[in-house]
């Protein structure tokens, strides 16, 4: 009795032959890169959980941003850090709130990178909670109160895409409503539509943005690491009231999701791998314990073997110079 006739060896014998049926491909047009902008002038501070990744003042934020334009990342998530922190979030919505001007800026000094602003209120209150609180419960109303006045604030300040990240209900829905009633309908909506209540994202909140909950966690508004089916049904929503790209959010632990969403919606999915992720493979990294380049590469490869469209990563950077060296 032969041999099978089908040998799937021979499709991998050579690295020319395994570019050639490589199902799953990277390139820098997936890449949105998080960046932290802060007040102050010549200011660029490394974030300690966060290796090669800074605390930026403006004028350090668009020397990086011209870097990044150069190396072909299309666009920018920014997350501001106010100079005060307040029980309403006004330094999210203020016009000269740390933001605002950053986007301003960006968009005067190179006007064709994609500029993405993260709409949330966590790192503005005093508390460290994503809105208003009412008796120690997030207020879902309230808070869309003033979600209408960030949105306003970050559109008309210039922003591409705004990527509200409360988990509230009915949030996309008054985006949108604001947007078209002031003349923004170009302007789009990236929800984070399946956040998941994450122990992976400590090293962005403690340090990124600086927003420790002060008591309580987030689990009345994130989902439930255990559900897949409620996210289906959060992103059906999100998807109804208007949004353009839905985000899941972690991506690593969060892949059948993507696969499921992907293959129920058509719409373009994003992932963003988050700080815990990227922290994890930096610092074995550097202990040698494995080859951080090449874990993350995989990392990055299985996202969008899951179904991913973009990847909101702290590996943009680094990721665009293999990509860049490579071609």
């Amino acid at each position: 009795m032969g041999f099978p006739v089908m040998r799937l060896r021979r499709l991998r014998q050579t690295e020319p032959l395994r570019r050639m049926v490589r199902e799953s491909k990277l390139g820098i047009d997936d890449l949105i890169y998080p960046m932290f902008v802060v007040h102050g002038f010549d200011i660029k501070k490394e974030i300690n959980s966060l290796p090669d990744n800074y605390h930026l003042s403006i004028d350090k934020l668009i020397e990086e941003c011209k870097q990044i334009y150069d190396l072909k990342i299309p666009a920018i998530l920014l997350f501001g850090l106010p100079k005060k922190k307040d029980e309403t979030a006004s330094e999210a919505y203020n016009p000269q709130g740390i933001v605002p001007q950053a986007i301003r800026a960006i968009k005067t000094a190179v006007s064709d990178l994609i500029v993405i602003a993260d709409v949330c209120f966590c790192g503005y209150t005093s508390h460290g909670h994503c809105g208003i609180l009412k008796n120690g419960y997030l207020d879902n109303d309230l808070t869309l109160n003033l979600l209408r006045k960030s949105t306003l604030s970050y559109a008309e300040a210039g922003a591409d895409i705004l990527a509200p990240s409360p988990m509230l209900d009915g949030m996309v829905k008054v985006m949108r409503e604001v947007l078209d009633e002031n003349g923004y309908q170009n302007v789009l909506i990236m929800p984070y539509s399946a956040k998941y209540a994450s122990n992976l994202y400590y090293p962005f909140f403690k340090e990124g943005t600086q927003s420790v909950v002060s008591f309580g966690d987030k689990k009345t508004h994130q989902m439930d690491y255990a559900n897949a089916n409620e996210a289906l049904r959060e992103v059906a929503l999100d998807i109804e009231e208007g949004a353009d790209i839905i985000i899941v959010k972690p991506a690593i632990t969060y892949l059948d999701v993507v696969y499921r969403i992907k293959e129920k919606f058509n719409i373009p999915v994003a992932v963003y791998s988050v700080s815990g992720e990227y922290a994890m493979i930096k610092f074995a990294g550097k202990k040698r314990i494995i080859d951080s380049d090449a874990v993350m590469l995989e990392f990055l490869t299985s996202y969008k073997r899951a179904g991913a469209d973009l990847i909101i990563t702290y590996y943009a950077k680094r990721l665009a110079q293999i990509l860049n060296e490579n071609n």
